[in-house]
């Protein structure tokens, strides 16, 4: 895998702040109405990596859809640069948990995607170079492992250059060495782009790697229930003894022993 990046082809972007202020989000099935995220207030400023933990089902992912565009609020709303989120919105790229990539396409045209109807051919192929897969840009995905997979759907998000990354678990699918390869991956992107993060994951040593907060949410419809400031510069070291008392209390407010 590449361990730097060509900054003709990834570099500093101009990052966004986005406010979330007084969001609901509720689900009405079988006549039955069921309160997601109830009353959340968040400022994620500009270039800020945030982390969101949380339970299952306690509206990580759906909050993330919300920032992108891809769901509607109940109440309240969420603002980019001060202008309302109203659907998809263009300033963000989203990575989901699966790679989503168009089997009948090979992984330069699924990257291409990314540029929402242009054609960019050197530029797709540049990025699969950086993240480790130029030489596997005319495969097609079923013909790369799950890790590949994950760096081309990274690449697609990256290839718009955004200013909003949404990362939902984009790692949870993976091996324990690939996974932290991507990590790695990750905190190089950080530091080389700038672009403001937002990364729902139920990994606390991935959060405390790469984000500069993590907010913990509660039950589901309960909201935030904590937040944590990760004050240390990219890339980490996993290693750090200041991540070492963040970790102690993460875990202990999962009820986990360290």
């Amino acid at each position: 895998m590449s361990t730097t990046y060509a900054s003709a082809v990834i570099h500093k972007t101009d990052a966004a702040n986005v406010s979330i202020k007084n969001l609901s989000k509720s689900f009405t099935r079988k006549g039955k109405t069921l309160e997601v995220i109830k009353d959340v207030n968040l400022e994620i400023n500009s270039g800020e990596i945030v982390a969101l933990l949380g339970p299952s089902g306690c509206g990580k992912s759906t909050l993330l859809r919300l920032i992108a565009g891809l769901e509607t609020p109940t109440s309240g709303e969420v603002t980019i640069d001060e202008r309302k989120i109203v659907g998809l919105d263009e300033r963000c790229s989203i990575v989901f948990q699966e790679p989503r990539l168009l089997p009948w396409r090979n992984v330069v045209e699924n990257v291409e995607l990314g540029l929402r109807g242009r054609k960019d051919n050197g530029k797709a192929l540049a990025i699969l170079s950086e993240v480790g897969l130029g030489e596997f840009a005319t495969c097609l995905p079923r013909q790369i492992s799950g890790g590949m997979a994950q760096r081309a759907a990274l690449s697609r998000a990256l290839i718009s250059e955004p200013k909003v990354l949404l990362l939902d678990e984009p790692l949870a699918a993976l091996d324990a060495l690939t996974r932290l390869q991507m990590q790695d991956l990750l905190s190089q992107l950080v530091a080389t782009t700038g672009v403001t993060i937002v990364l729902v994951t139920h990994d606390i040593d991935e959060a405390l790697y790469l984000a500069d907060r993590v907010v913990v949410l509660g039950e589901r419809g309960e909201g935030i229930k904590s937040t944590f400031e990760i004050n240390l510069s990219h890339p980490r070291d996993r290693k750090d003894a200041a991540l070492a008392s963040v970790r102690t209390e993460l875990y202990s407010i999962f009820g986990i022993h360290a």
